[in-house]
């Protein structure tokens, strides 16, 4: 419980036009790293001294993103969150210009060291889901988060576009002027997120608060924890396996990008109603019908291996990770007091993307050695997992309710 907190101040107003502004730098930022799948591999393979090392730039991208969590949350916490975005959108920067330049000079090393830049970038833009409940009401919250996410629809379009646009341009080094334009999409998210309204920490918010582990010991985080640790890493897992087994079982590439495209809109579509969804039947049901669908989709992907399988496999996983992460993200939420917030989300953020990029880099060999089958098979023990982890957490929950409800407290 935090009934306990110092009371905060709501300025749903304040919260809606940071929401606008969040929305807007999700989808820059989401081109980012859009940029970085599109042609991490393929330029792994033409630089890297071994074609089995061409998804390495992927994988180091992912390591990033889950160093950044928790330096990301001693910033925000120490100068404010506006710096932590300042920070991030630099390397966003940093990552196109070294990108560009590690094509031009053919290195690999310094194409791997641009991703790293390109997932701490990431990692600040995960924040921002957080960064949009700052100073809103608790009505207002999962929206909040729902439609900083939903700016991953638009992120879906820009990244591949920027792309296409631009592959080309420096030939024969191709994709160089991508990260090049890359860099430039990162400065325009520099100059929105300066106007974000997240001032600096009081002093008794840097100092306040209870110890972290005191925080993520509640039912509460640790079933939020879990399930965002799931949602995120069992659809990483079978997204990123899906292209390959794809072209194993025959299909096009045409059919891959298909299936990916969707699955990209999927995953951030639903943001425009999933915060209402929250508000109305409560975070812990969202999180538990997301669940679910990465199960379905899990037997779909079981059930065949035409496109059809795959497509379908892709959206429904798409949605379900929507769903659960969202969910979880509002869990979250309901577990710190104000001055407790930054150190809690990033060392949310770190469990769920250090695992994930634990999953990133095991997904290639589980498909190589085991096949498509096991790969969805494996998604099955980390839901039950999250399920069971719901379960408990609202027990606990509801036990304690009724124990405030039959000794009540004198003092009040």
């Amino acid at each position: 419980m935090i009934d306990a907190a110092t009371p905060e101040i709501h300025d749903d107003a304040r919260a809606r036009s940071n929401v606008m502004r969040l929305a807007a730098a999700q989808a820059l930022g989401g081109a980012n790293s859009a940029v970085i799948f599109a042609t991490g591999a393929i330029v792994g393979a033409t630089l890297a001294p071994s074609v089995s090392l061409a998804t390495v730039p992927i994988s180091v991208y992912v390591v990033g993103l889950a160093c950044g969590t928790l330096p990301v949350g001693m910033i925000s916490r120490a100068y404010g969150r506006r710096v932590a975005f300042i920070i991030g959108s630099g390397a966003g920067a940093i990552c196109g210009l070294l990108g560009a330049i590690a094509i031009l000079k053919a290195s690999f090393a310094l194409f791997c060291c641009a991703t790293f830049f390109g997932g701490f970038y990431g990692a600040v833009a995960q924040s921002y889901r957080f960064a949009a409940a700052d100073g809103a009401s608790p009505s207002y919250r999962p929206k909040a988060v729902s439609w900083v996410m939903a700016g991953g629809v638009f992120a879906g379009v820009l990244g591949p576009q920027l792309v296409q646009w631009t592959m080309d341009i420096w030939s024969p080094y191709l994709f160089a002027a991508s990260f090049a334009a890359q860099a430039v999409v990162a400065l325009i998210a520099m100059a929105l997120l300066s106007t974000v309204d997240a001032p600096k920490p009081a002093p008794a918010d840097m100092h306040g608060g209870r110890p972290l582990l005191e925080i993520v010991r509640q039912p509460r985080f640790i079933a939020a924890a879990i399930c965002g640790v799931v949602s995120y890493s069992m659809m990483n897992l079978v997204m990123t396996s899906a292209p390959l087994a794809m072209k194993l079982c025959g299909l096009t590439l045409s059919d891959s990008n298909f299936g990916l495209q969707w699955h990209i809109v999927a995953m951030y579509g639903p943001s425009f109603f999933t915060g209402s969804l929250i508000a109305r039947f409560g975070a812990s049901k969202v999180v538990a019908a997301g669940l679910a669908l990465e199960a379905i989709a899990a037997v779909i992907g079981i059930a065949g291996i035409s496109a059809m399988h795959f497509w379908v496999c892709l959206v429904v996983l798409g949605i379900g990770w929507n769903f659960g992460f969202i969910g979880a993200s509002a869990l979250v939420l309901e577990t710190h007091r104000p001055q407790e917030r930054n150190k809690v989300q990033a060392f949310n953020d770190f469990l769920v993307f250090g695992l994930m990029a634990v999953g990133s880099f095991s997904s290639g060999q589980l498909l190589a050695n085991y096949g498509w089958p096991t790969v969805n098979a494996v998604v099955f023990p980390p839901v039950i997992l999250g399920l069971v982890a719901l379960i408990m957490a609202g027990f606990v929950k509801r036990r304690a309710s009724q124990q405030a409800a039959a000794f009540p407290d004198p003092a009040i």
